[in-house]
């Protein structure tokens, strides 16, 4: 058999898991990232090859390499390299590719836009405001100043760009903290405030038809108790009680309307469409929509899927969905983010520490790599968030003792390793009443 090269474009753990996943096909026999990370070679016996000094949006080099390699499929699963475009690129080159055009992925790199779809396509969603004026959202808080408000910038901001309002004074701070977003946050979303619980949920779309693949309940914020500054997701677990038949059937008819929806605009969606949802008493809302596997949800819920994943990129990428079955093994995973002491806002000291443990953890859960590197015999820290710890088991309980088990062997030099020791804490409370 001649074995196939896949090229996937992401850097952290939803990348380490797309190895993972590629490099169990019988069909694949390299599997190159960009940028990708020294730890990606520990869940696979099939050549890693990672270019460290690119970006995902570095399209010129990416074009370069799927040429001299000959790459076979290609998945760009990270959003800014959806916003670049780099699959309208692939594609002209005539290879076949798993994510979003451009314009495709517009309803994730474009909140307003977003909103204006789900409004007009009838996908229930908060109450929303746009501004490209700090003066003008300021003036209308003003006089709507016992309103509690989600003041979100419209463009990607590395799951970072959603700031809580409770009251005024807060509001007035989050207005201000848009322009540190850059061109992102120039338009933003002041949001209604539901009262909820979130989770996401995830399909696979071929432009044609979807496919329901599972769900997930990240923890966002980075301290227990859901306390502290927003992250890029502190942990998961997937999938959550909340996620039960009546969720699932309005899901099924949300990504119905969207599908449908961007069909009706000339647009076919080829990639996993990611769902943010939050329950408010019996009904779906949509928070948001991403054009990609989220992360660390990815960690959770691609591990249960049982089918031969390169099959399934082809199936999206030929449009072809129809003929496979997903299926999984039913488990309980949970996803636990090992941060650098200081994550989000400063963790510049804890960048070279060491971290151990990581072999002796192996024996007990499956660890992907993001905020790090190589360095001689040892691996050192190079981001905010280090390392996920995926631990599965028949029920959360089972999948949060071992994965907190395992954790207790890995630490990063200096006592600098930051997790959240509540991940599972709303399934947990279920299963103990």
């Amino acid at each position: 058999m001649n074995k196939k090269i896949i090229l996937i474009t992401d850097g952290g753990g939803r990348g380490a898991v797309l190895v993972d996943k590629y490099g169990q096909s019988k069909h694949v026999g390299r599997i190159l990232v960009v940028p990708g990370n020294d730890l990606m070679q520990i869940n696979t016996d099939k050549k890693v090859i990672t270019y460290p000094n690119l970006k995902t949006t570095s399209i010129k080099e990416i074009l370069e390499i799927i040429k001299k390699e000959k790459v076979d499929l290609v998945d760009v699963s990270q959003d800014n390299a959806v916003e670049a475009g780099v699959v309208d690129e692939v594609l002209k080159l005539g290879i076949n590719v798993v994510g979003p055009t451009k314009q495709a992925g517009q309803i994730e790199w474009d909140k307003v836009y977003s909103r204006e779809f789900m409004v007009k396509n009838k996908i229930a969603t908060p109450k929303f405001y746009s501004f490209n004026s700090e003066k003008k959202a300021i003036d209308f808080v003003k006089k709507n100043k016992n309103s509690k408000w989600f003041v979100k910038a419209s463009g990607l901001a590395e799951g970072k760009g959603a700031i809580p309002a409770a009251n005024l004074d807060e509001a007035i701070y989050a207005i201000g903290e848009m322009k540190k977003f850059g061109l992102s946050g120039e338009t933003f979303l002041l949001e209604e405030w539901l009262i909820g619980e979130e989770f996401s949920v995830f399909a696979f779309s071929d432009g044609k038809d979807f496919i329901y693949v599972g769900s997930a309940q990240d923890h966002k914020r980075v301290n227990n108790g859901d306390i502290g500054a927003n992250t890029g997701g502190m942990g998961c677990v997937s999938n959550p009680l909340i996620f039960d038949e009546n969720i699932k059937k309005q899901s099924i008819e949300i990504f119905h309307k969207v599908i449908n929806g961007l069909k009706d605009k000339g647009i076919f969606y080829k990639g996993v469409i990611y769902l943010g949802g939050m329950v408010v008493g019996k009904k779906l809302f949509v928070i948001e929509f991403n054009a990609r596997w989220g992360d660390p949800e990815a960690e959770a819920i691609l591990p249960s899927i049982e089918n031969d994943y390169y099959e399934i990129g082809m199936a999206i990428s030929r449009g072809t969905l129809k003929k496979i079955k997903i299926k999984t093994d039913k488990k309980i995973r949970m996803v636990v983010s090992l941060c650098s002491k200081g994550y989000p806002i400063n963790y510049s000291k804890v960048k070279g520490k060491k971290i151990t443990g990581i072999k002796r953890a192996l024996k007990f859960v499956k660890i992907y790599g993001a905020g790090i590197k190589k360095s001689g015999k040892d691996f050192v820290v190079n981001g905010g968030r280090v390392l996920f710890v995926v631990a599965e088991g028949e029920d959360v309980l089972e999948a949060r003792e071992k994965a907190y088990n395992a954790i207790k062997l890995i630490n990063i030099e200096g006592d600098n390793l930051h997790f959240r020791s509540d991940i599972g804490w709303r399934d947990i409370k279920r299963l103990k009443k």
